[in-house]
């Protein structure tokens, strides 16, 4: 039996009750994963930290891989509700065997996922994830006994406390009203708190989990009443979390949105006035804007690029050791801290930086100027590969065409679920919008559901 591919870009995800993500076969997945580090890893306790977020599926997918692990004699500990990256902390910081998250990231309630990392607290290496789809296809129904899942209290302090550490000394937040929007997820009942021990005044939305409500209308995805509650309440700022909180958007004091694209610039911008920005490089995604991208290289600043992923970018920054990467969603790594995108630490790092130089969050949009953006997604059947699909070829090649160098053009499908995105950037925006609508009617011809 030919081993099924169980993980995309960032782990595995879909439907909870529904395949791969069923009671049965995650036992198997528990099993395959304990036996494929066991054999990979040879210098650390048989031991893994778990967290999740705040899913009502979360619970059962974290018992029942932990099921499957113990048929293979790795013990999981569960730090429960937490955010993806306080697990990449803490699993080098513990000397862990690995970590697993129950996550599906933005995605909404009734999906769920599973990311695993590594003993260095990175995303699992494809070399693993095959041998674990390999290794799931050769084991027979498990049938494990109950396990009550040792649980850890002191992990997620000690995870803010390194947070704390990692701001500049002397730095202050005292002062700052800002509004936190957690998305009804990991940082709901974590963010609210630890900013204020900070001496932020904090305006809390989104953080009041039922199990159902992750990213309904809330936090990145939907940054919306962030924005209004910014200029009603006549704060500084907001930052807008995910739901397991790999990832943030802020919001200046006026209203306006900042993406990860203008993140990057501030925090590159400032490492490199403080000298602290190694090789004088930043690593970026394809879907960077032109924008940042012109900004960087007028800087001095060499922006190396990588496919759309935070692992892609996480992988180029250990690569050619630099500090600081992202990806216009929110995803933002401060690799000297962390190998994983933070959106707490990445919210901590730039108001610090805005403090030091007496900056409003509004600063930041004065860096460079965005090129208009046009993206649009196609629901498809199946991801058939582009270069079969001559009809869609032909009018991406028009686009290419006829934007020339002044625009580019990015057709790819999703890592983590069944669309076609279709990215164009470009000095007109009608111009643009014109060019995508072709492709996405030829696609949806091709490729779309009924």
């Amino acid at each position: 039996m030919s081993a099924p591919m169980l993980f995309g870009t960032d782990g595995i995800r879909g439907i909870a009750g529904e395949f791969p993500l069923q009671k049965p076969f995650i036992r198997k997945l528990g099993a395959a994963t304990a036996t494929v580090y066991t054999q990979e890893i040879r210098d650390r306790k048989p031991l893994f930290f778990l967290g999740r977020d705040t899913r009502q599926s979360g619970s059962w997918i974290a018992q029942a891989f932990a099921e499957g692990a113990a048929l293979e004699g790795v013990q999981v500990v569960d730090l429960g509700v937490t955010s993806t990256p306080s697990l990449a902390y803490l699993v080098p910081k513990k000397q862990m065997m690995g970590g697993v998250m129950i996550s599906a990231s933005h995605n909404p309630a009734d999906f769920n996922g599973i990311k695993l990392f590594s003993p260095l607290g990175r995303k699992c290496p494809d070399s693993w994830e095959r041998l674990i789809e390999r290794r799931v296809t050769q084991i027979v129904d498990p049938q494990p006994e109950k396990v009550t899942l040792r649980k850890d209290s002191k992990g997620v302090k000690e995870y803010l406390d390194f947070l704390k550490r990692s701001l500049p000394a002397r730095a202050s937040l005292k002062g700052l009203t800002l509004v936190v929007d957690c998305s009804h997820g990991s940082l709901s009942k974590i963010a609210p708190a630890f900013l204020r021990s900070l001496g932020i005044r904090v305006i809390s939305i989104g953080s009041a989990p039922n199990g159902k409500n992750i990213n309904a209308g809330w936090g990145s995805q939907h940054p919306e009443k962030m924005q209004q509650m910014v200029r009603q309440k006549k704060a500084h700022g907001g930052m807008a979390f995910d739901g397991d909180a790999d990832r943030i958007i802020l919001c200046d004091e006026t209203g306006q949105i900042l993406d990860g694209d203008y993140v990057i610039a501030c925090a590159a911008r400032c490492l490199k006035e403080e000298n602290r920005l190694a090789g004088n490089m930043v690593v970026v995604t394809v879907m960077a804007n032109l924008g940042l991208m012109k900004a960087l290289k007028s800087w001095g600043i060499d922006p190396l690029v990588t496919p759309v992923g935070d692992r892609f970018v996480s992988d180029k920054l250990e690569e050619c050791g630099g500090v600081i990467g992202g990806e216009q969603s929110g995803h933002i790594i401060f690799h000297h801290l962390l190998p994983t995108g933070d959106g707490l630490q990445t919210g901590l790092q730039i108001l610090t930086m805005l403090r030091a130089r007496r900056k409003p969050l509004s600063w930041i949009r004065t860096l460079f100027t965005k090129y208009p953006q046009v993206l649009e997604n196609v629901r498809v059947r199946q991801k058939t590969p582009l270069e079969e699909c001559p009809e869609v070829q032909a009018e991406i090649s028009n686009a290419v065409s006829a934007l020339g160098d002044d625009g580019r053009v990015l057709v790819r499908y999703s890592g983590t679920e069944p669309l076609l995105r279709v990215m164009m950037e470009g000095p007109s925006a009608p111009k643009l919008r014109e060019l995508s609508g072709r492709i996405v009617e030829k696609a949806k011809k091709i490729l779309g559901t009924a």
